[in-house]
């Protein structure tokens, strides 16, 4: 039995609300929870296991096993939370920040979270800079935003790592700092974030906190634009029309600005009536035939 209800903890675990974002945990593919998980983790709950009461939380946050019920789900969170549970501070800090089985109230959302944070979870730092950045039921300040977030950053949250990249990029709430702001953008690419992706190529591009270099701006230009980023597939399509980093290759840069300019980039759209002229219409053909494949398998991607 101690070993069937550790498994299931183990299961329910997984899960965490997110306010800093329009979705929460429920939006998530359906878990696969055992219909006899609540009758097994209700006894351990009920004796004032903070584990299990999070994961009861869990159950009925996203109605896994029971009826979906968000005042139930921040009951079981709270017992949670006032035994010191960092997951069920952090869930419970979202609901009031959403006003989700509990009556919205910032001030609350916010004490929660920073007890959470303060244990250590990144979630919760990180809302908390959203919060400061944003001004939501406390005075806006960039500094304190720059302080939780990097909190986040250095446990791994690459959306925070992002952040405070951004933040030494353009001096917000920090010195700016361009070197810092390079070695930030690093973590959040080199784990695949495409916006990230491409700042990081604009400072190399740019010789910012990094040694200039259109081969390294390229490089992550291209991996920000295979992911369908707008302003890396016009800027990857620059490279390729005046041989930056890259082969000149016409073909390539109509490719890239063809897809950019479906996006709304203005300025590709510009390029592409330049290239034309250069082109043939075969070329010209054979380069909007592979944007359309490169669209496609970016849409299937996203």
């Amino acid at each position: 039995m101690k070993r069937r209800i550790h498994i299931i903890l183990a299961v329910l675990a997984i899960s965490t609300l997110c306010a800093c974002s329009t979705k929460t945990s429920r939006d998530l593919v359906e878990q696969k929870v055992p219909t006899h998980a609540l009758e097994e983790l209700l006894p351990l709950a009920s004796k004032g296991d903070p584990q299990a009461q999070y994961s009861v939380g869990l159950m009925y946050l996203n109605g896994w096993g029971v009826a979906q019920d968000d005042s139930e789900a921040a009951s079981w969170f709270a017992k949670s939370a006032k035994r010191g549970n960092a997951e069920s501070r952090a869930n419970l800090g979202d609901l009031y920040a959403q006003g989700l089985g509990l009556k919205r109230d910032p001030i609350k959302a916010i004490k929660w979270y920073k007890m959470a944070a303060l244990q250590g979870n990144a979630h919760a730092a990180s809302c908390l800079g959203n919060i400061y950045l944003n001004g939501e039921g406390v005075p806006q300040d960039f500094s304190e935003a720059a302080s939780w977030y990097r909190m986040a950053a250095e446990q791994g949250d690459i959306m925070a790592q992002g952040i405070v990249g951004y933040f030494y990029d353009h001096g917000l709430g920090v010195h700016q700092d361009f070197s810092e702001a390079a070695r930030w953008y690093r973590m959040a690419a080199e784990r695949g974030d495409a916006v990230i992706q491409f700042n990081l190529g604009f400072m190399y591009a740019n010789g910012q906190g990094v040694q200039q270099s259109y081969e390294e701006a390229a490089k992550w230009y291209r991996k920000s634009a295979v992911q369908g980023y707008d302003r890396a597939q016009y800027h990857l399509g620059i490279l390729y029309s005046k041989g930056l980093g890259v082969r000149q290759d016409y073909m390539q840069a109509y490719l890239y600005f063809q897809l950019a300019a479906d996006q709304g980039i203005r300025h590709a759209a510009e390029y592409l009536d330049i290239m034309v002229n250069l082109m043939t219409p075969a070329q010209i053909a054979q380069a909007k035939e592979k944007a359309r494949t490169l669209k496609d398998s970016t849409n299937l991607a996203n």
